[in-house]
């Protein structure tokens, strides 16, 4: 349950940035945002947790490598995918890991997806369709996205089979220097352009450390205490969340399309959070030294 209260937490503090990013892109091109963004937070990541660093062993370094690969670069084509497309249709189409990721469990893990599960699915899918979709093209945006989509799936499921509480934080802040240097050399080529004035610096210093160092840390810590896929739905929040703020602090209007599509997707995190806490479908805590 606290694995779970945590991934709340995370997708509310993700929701609430929606609104900040929107309007700092504006000035401040996406990528040279996130170079500045995740640079910051690498940086206070290693300075926080340099002795559980340090504790990691080389199977734990490149573990973490890779998954940190997996976000930088669905992070890079998500924002590509976004300059060439609607927001709207973006949010739904990066939302589709909550599809993919049991699809790559049963295909590339051979492990039987429970049935309550793909249920859990469909209510998610159809609640993100209702909060994001206003027409939908499949173009070049939206193929990047899907891209996007992909490596999130892929970084959600190693992290729910790679990662364990002892190693939480190292594992974190490797994958958060991967994810830093991932954005600086996609910014580079024209030049990196930096936030001007209290009220954005302020906006990234809370995106880097809340959105940053506090989210990436909670989930890698969280994934450890359960499925990749039960992870992924309890995720989709995130866009209710995003609505939730967009209402109360953006100046947007709550509408019916929110209300139901909330509705679908706390419907969805209820099926799989009832499902998670029968015997049969506990998770035990993985082990580093095991081949899983």
């Amino acid at each position: 349950m606290l694995a779970t209260a945590l991934l709340i937490a995370l997708t509310a503090v993700w929701g609430s940035t929606f609104f900040l990013i929107r309007d700092l892109v504006r000035t401040v091109p996406p990528a040279d945002f996130l170079a500045v963004r995740f640079t910051m937070a690498a940086v206070l990541m290693v300075a926080i947790f340099w002795r559980q660093l340090r504790a990691l062993s080389r199977r734990e370094v490149t573990v973490s490598l890779g998954l940190g690969a997996c976000y930088g670069f669905a992070q890079i084509l998500q924002t590509v995918g976004l300059a060439h497309t609607d927001a709207s249709v973006s949010g739904f189409v990066t939302g589709t890991y909550v599809v993919l990721t049991p699809v790559f469990t049963a295909l590339l893990l051979r492990e039987r997806v429970p049935a309550s599960t793909w249920y859990a699915v469909t209510l998610a899918t159809a609640g993100l369709a209702l909060l994001s979709l206003k027409g939908f093209s499949v173009g070049l945006g939206e193929t990047l996205t899907l891209g996007a989509a992909a490596l999130y799936a892929l970084h959600i499921i190693g992290l729910g089979r790679l990662s364990t509480p002892s190693r939480a934080a190292g594992m974190s802040v490797v994958q958060m220097l991967v994810i830093a240097v991932v954005s600086v050399v996609a910014a580079l080529p024209d030049g990196i352009v930096w936030p001007q004035g209290s009220g954005q610096w302020g906006a990234v210093v809370y995106m880097a450390t809340a959105a940053g160092v506090l989210a990436l840390w909670s989930q890698t810590w969280a994934q450890a205490h359960m499925p990749a896929t039960r992870a992924a739905i309890v995720m989709t929040l995130e866009p209710v969340f995003a609505a939730g703020f967009a209402v109360a602090l953006g100046g947007e209007s709550l509408t019916l399309r929110m209300l139901a599509g909330g509705a679908l997707v706390l419907a969805a995190m209820y099926t799989v959070e009832l499902s998670g806490h029968r015997p049969s479908a506990n998770r035990t805590e993985p082990a580093l030294h095991h081949e899983v």
